[in-house]
């Protein structure tokens, strides 16, 4: 109820404060959803690093020069330390995702801020690197979210094509959802772990993964890091590269 309450007097009722706690609202702040308008697309994974899953991803990514954000769990960042280094090492990106994947509009001021400060020191801890990038479980956000996010001036990206890949439908109905989806600057969402269970299976989505990007470069779609795209449209400076992995196609 706390959290409840603070939100309605932010936004100044019961209305508003359902439509800014929808997944990728902006009521309560911007939200990156798009791209460019242009021929690219943003890969975006959740809920890692999966010591089977991820490490997976990271050699599709790795032999096709695809970019992608990693939007990691910080538990599972203290409890697969080296595979959350192997993603910075691949010279690809992180974003924070939250300690262990609440649903932020049902938390209390200090746990809200408790998410979101333990999964970002334990990115720097573990990684050395500084995420900049921050997406809310579910997409869903509240006034309160928004400052705690201030304190590491985060920028809070959502996604524009999802292939639920989570529902575990078998990798041609993953790879077709996202085929049938592709648009012009789209983020599009993946998952490549599971924050209830260690041994989550991803490995439909590691199955798809070749197949959505053959059909994305088929359609002339070019793959974008999502920092190049924040640097253009928020002005944050782009993630610099930590290992010799191609970045980018």
């Amino acid at each position: 109820m706390l959290i409840e309450a603070a939100s309605i007097m932010a936004v100044g009722g019961a209305g508003a404060l359902l439509a800014g706690t929808r997944p990728n609202s902006s009521v309560f702040g911007p939200v990156v959803r798009d791209g460019l308008r242009g021929p690219f697309l943003y890969l975006t994974l959740d809920d890692g690093p999966n010591p089977e899953w991820t490490e997976r991803i990271l050699e599709t990514l790795h032999s096709r020069s695809v970019p992608a954000t990693f939007f990691m769990i910080g538990q599972l960042v203290r409890r697969f330390p080296a595979v959350a280094r192997a993603v910075v090492e691949a010279a690809q990106e992180i974003g924070n995702h939250t300690h262990d994947h609440p649903n932020l509009v049902r938390q209390a001021p200090s746990d809200v801020r408790r998410q979101i400060d333990d999964a970002h020191r334990a990115i720097v801890d573990e990684t050395g690197h500084t995420p900049k990038m921050f997406r809310p479980p579910y997409g869903r956000q509240t006034p309160l979210v928004r400052l705690a996010l201030r304190r590491w001036g985060y920028v809070v990206v959502g996604w524009r094509v999802s292939a639920r890949d989570f529902e575990r439908p078998g990798a041609d109905v993953i790879r077709r959802r996202i085929r049938d989806q592709l648009r012009p600057g789209a983020i599009l969402l993946l998952h490549d772990g599971d924050p209830r269970n260690l041994s989550g299976d991803r490995g439909q989505t590691a199955s798809a993964l070749p197949g959505i990007i053959q059909d994305a470069q088929a359609a002339g779609y070019a793959f974008r890091p999502l920092s190049e795209l924040l640097e253009r449209s928020v002005g944050v400076p782009p993630q610099p590269p930590s290992g010799n992995a191609n970045s980018g196609p």
